[in-house]
């Protein structure tokens, strides 16, 4: 795991406490493509299942991790796909 994508764990457990975490990279499936950076570590997917987004509209759940990473998207991470959801959902 490269040091974005400890970052981006780090701080997303520290926000959210979260049950279910996954951070995949996804860079070298963008390699050549806009915004892709040559160690990789610029496209990433989460998937993230925290209470914390209990009760919460999907766009807001979204914003909120955004929110939370706005340092790594503001820099080194061009795409961020997200999935969140309460514990229960699907």
């Amino acid at each position: 795991m490269g040091a974005i994508s400890e970052s981006i764990r780090v701080k997303l457990e520290a926000a959210f406490q979260p049950s279910v975490l996954v951070v995949d990279d996804d860079s070298n499936r963008h390699a050549g493509h806009s915004g892709a950076r040559a160690g990789g570590e610029s496209h990433f997917n989460v998937t993230i299942e925290a209470q914390a987004f209990s009760g919460i509209a999907r766009v807001a759940r979204q914003r909120m991790v955004y929110h939370a990473l706005a340092e790594e998207l503001a820099g080194p991470v061009h795409a961020l796909s997200v999935k969140a959801r309460a514990p229960g959902e699907d």
